[in-house]
This record gives C-alpha cells, sequence and structure tokens, in this order.
C-alpha cells in the first residue's frame, strides 16, 4: 500500500493506546507521538477503510504539558506511549477517558470524582516480560519491548521505567545472551523485582551448557539478580541456583509482608500499590465487626491489609497457586481473621458455600474483562459498600452501568490511580453504595 502525502493536521483527543487523534477526509486519524490540542505535520503509515494511521513528525503548535521524552527510545520502544506528556496531564488525560467511557458505555456518572493517586513515575515497573532475539544481520541479540509500530524487538540498552537494577542492565542482559550456546533458544526473560531480591526467569527451549550456566552465576554475582530456568510451562520454574531468596513487597500502614513466586501477578508499581491499598481500605471502610468479601484476592494484596480492619475477610481467587500462597501469607503475617477460596469468578457462583455467608462490605479486583459475572452474587449480598480497582475503563464502565441500572446502587465516588506512569494504561477506583 502506498504512503499518503505529508499532510497537517489539527488533534482533537487521545485514542487508548496513547496515539493522537485527528479526522481527515470524513476519517478518524491515528496519530503516534501527537498530542490533543496540536497541530503537527504528519507522515501517514497505513490507510484503512474507516480510519488512517499515522506519525507525527513535526509539532507547529506544541499543547500545554509537552515535555521532552527521558528516554532516548521513546518513539521507536513501544513500552512507553506518554512520555511527552508531564505527569499531571497524564493523569487528567486518564481521568477524562473513564469519565469517557462512564458516559458511553454505562450511562453513569460518579457522585464525586476522587483526587488522581500518583507516585513514582520512572524506574518504577517491578514486573515485565521482555522479548529477547538473536538477530544475525545486526550481529548481537536484543533484549526489550517490541517496536511501537511493529512485531520485532526494539534496540534498546536501558529502560527508564524498569526498576532498579534492571533498568540498566538491558544492554548488560543483551550482552549475556549473546555469549551463551542457546542464544538462538531463549525467546524471554520474565522480570520480577521484589524488596530483598531480583529474580530474572529465562524461557529456555534448549537446556544451558556448562558453559553457559558459569557465565549465568558470574553475571548473577556481578549484578546482584538471580536466574531462574523456564524449560516448559510455568509449573516448570526453577531457580537456577536454590534455594532462591524469596521475592516479597511489604505494606507498612498494615504491617503487612507479601511473599510471591517470580510469574505471579503483582500490581507492578510498588509505591503506587501502597497508596492505592490505603485508598482502597479506607474508601471501604470497614468496621472492627464486619465481614468483607474480597473477590479476584489473589495473594492477598488487599485481603490481609483488610483483614487488620475488619473482623474477617474472605478472598476467592480462580488460581490455586495464589491462593495457596495467600494463605501462606496470611499464616506469616500473624493474620487468623482472614480465609481463602478457589472460585472460576467467571462462573455463576451461588452454589459455593461462601457465597451464602453474610458479608457487610465487598472488593473487586478483577482482570481486564471485568467482574460481571460476580455482579449477581454482589448485588444480592447488598454490601453498604463496594469498592471496585479496575484495570481497564470499559469493563468498569459496563460493570458500573449494571450495578446500577439493573442492581440499584449509586456510584458514590471514582478516580484513577497511576499504576503505569508514561504509558495510555488507565487504573481505575470506584465506590458504590445502595441507592
Amino acid at each position: 500500500m502506498n504512503a499518503l502525502p505529508e499532510r497537517e493536521l489539527v488533534i482533537e483527543s487521545l485514542a487508548h493506546d496513547g496515539r493522537g487523534v485527528a479526522r481527515a477526509d470524513g476519517k478518524a486519524v491515528f496519530v503516534a507521538g501527537a498530542l490533543p490540542g496540536e497541530r503537527v505535520r504528519a507522515r501517514a503509515l497505513k490507510r484503512h477503510r474507516r480510519f488512517d494511521e499515522a506519525v507525527a513528525i513535526e509539532v507547529l503548535e506544541p499543547a500545554p504539558g509537552r515535555v521532552a521524552p527521558r528516554c532516548p527510545h521513546f518513539g521507536v520502544c513501544g513500552g512507553c506511549a506518554m512520555q511527552h506528556l508531564d505527569e499531571a496531564r497524564q493523569l487528567e488525560i486518564k481521568r477524562l477517558h473513564v469519565e469517557e467511557q462512564f458516559t458511553r458505555i454505562g450511562r453513569v456518572t460518579p457522585a464525586e470524582w476522587l483526587p488522581p493517586l500518583g507516585d513514582a513515575a520512572w524506574a518504577y515497573r517491578r514486573r515485565a516480560r521482555l522479548g529477547v532475539k538473536w538477530v544475525p544481520r545486526k550481529g548481537r541479540v536484543l533484549v526489550g519491548f517490541r517496536e511501537r509500530a511493529t512485531p520485532y524487538i526494539a534496540e534498546i540498552d536501558s529502560c527508564a521505567v524498569l526498576a532498579a537494577p534492571v533498568g540498566g542492565l538491558i544492554g548488560a542482559l543483551a550482552a549475556l545472551v549473546g555469549r551463551l550456546s542457546i542464544r538462538e533458544r531463549l525467546p524471554q526473560i520474565e522480570v520480577a523485582v521484589g524488596e530483598r531480591a531480583t529474580a530474572l526467569v529465562l524461557r529456555v527451549l534448549d537446556p544451558p551448557s556448562a558453559a553457559d550456566l558459569a557465565e549465568l552465576r558470574a553475571f548473577a554475582a556481578a549484578e546482584g539478580v538471580e536466574f531462574y530456568l523456564q524449560p516448559r510451562g510455568y509449573d516448570t520454574v526453577a531457580p537456577l541456583d536454590p534455594p532462591a531468596t524469596p521475592l516479597g513487597y511489604t505494606l507498612p500502614d498494615f504491617d503487612v509482608e507479601v511473599l510471591f513466586e517470580p510469574t505471579d501477578f503483582i500490581q507492578v508499581n510498588a509505591d503506587l500499590n501502597r497508596r492505592a491499598v490505603a485508598l482502597a481500605v479506607r474508601l471501604l471502610d470497614p468496621r472492627p465487626d464486619e465481614t468483607v468479601l474480597d473477590l479476584f484476592c489473589g495473594l492477598g494484596n488487599f485481603t490481609l491489609p483488610l483483614a487488620r480492619r475488619a473482623a474477617r475477610v474472605v478472598g476467592v481467587e480462580g488460581e490455586a497457586g495464589l491462593v495457596a500462597r495467600a494463605r501462606a501469607n496470611a499464616a506469616r503475617n500473624g493474620i487468623a481473621n482472614a480465609g481463602f477460596h478457589v472460585a472460576d469468578l467467571a462462573q455463576d457462583l451461588g452454589g459455593a458455600p461462601w457465597a451464602n455467608e453474610t458479608f457487610h462490605r465487598v472488593l473487586l479486583d478483577p482482570p481486564r474483562a471485568g467482574a460481571a459475572a460476580a455482579l449477581p452474587l454482589v448485588a444480592r449480598l447488598r454490601p453498604a459498600r463496594i469498592v471496585y480497582v479496575s484495570c481497564h475503563p470499559a469493563s468498569l464502565a459496563r460493570d458500573a452501568g449494571e450495578l446500577v441500572h439493573v442492581h440499584g446502587f449509586r456510584l458514590a465516588a471514582a478516580g484513577v490511580m497511576d499504576m503505569f506512569p508514561q504509558t495510555a494504561h488507565v487504573e481505575s477506583i470506584a465506590v458504590f453504595e445502595p441507592g
């Protein structure tokens, strides 16, 4: 397909992926590197029937809040989409996106907008999956995120958003893999940074040689990281040299430490997570004589702090391994008033014994798909308050519409939390009360 000519465009809004949106020839044009309110010169990339894609090559009239990106790889690496916008404006744009989703999808409006919640904006990302690729024509291995507009791995040597020490080790990791005999059989590195240790999980399609293992051990000793090997599925992940240092993070406001495995889901921004947990507990406001239900509880990130405030908390999660570790975390923290159950929260929950107990308050922290299947149960419980932590505004808006229009709750408050600064990812929180 032939590229369209360069042209000037006025950017009207920001798409969910961080690209600017303009209109030309009766179609939307998604413009990488452009911000709302800007006039830019853009070069076309792809033409589609209903929309076009382009990239800004010159900003003719910059928007308020535009800043110079900190990372030299910005614009090529797809790990970030909004480094060219200051953090305060990033938060405001994310709030506007949540508001638009509430209006368009859920047909709801919060009675109150909470102040946006932000924290560490750089070197914050403690969980990531990095691609690895041996590129013969470059004569080197690439380690990093995918390029913004292609399936290829970006050629980077550092990352400004990855937590230390990993953010500064990208080039060194690429060089390390380049020295291994299995450099063409190692497609991925998963990163997990705890407060006491940093784990790097190598997806190895062939066993490392003795020389490879020596290289890995020397690197680990020099850089203060610990390697794990994953020959097949996640159940095969094991430390290179057991026993590994436990991975964990603390929630000091609640005197809680949460231990996790290197491939477990955790919130990626440690500082923001502490503030988000404190906010969720404050908004839910459990009383010392009340019982709380925590659905999609994972490792107990919210369950264990809530147990410090409520008479009893029940956490429910679909993955048995996470539930086992949540129970272990409760025991390790001396928390005896938290119980955990395994259940598929995408199915009808009415028959589960725990679902027929009395719960005074409910916390929801679902994945991107949302909590649609759990809403009938939550509505039947008629809790005094529901706090919904969301990683996807569209599913939150859909579920908010059902809680309000079908089940008679009111959307008392909502706000955004910047779990992923410099990216277009939106984390939000909402409070529902009986109407």
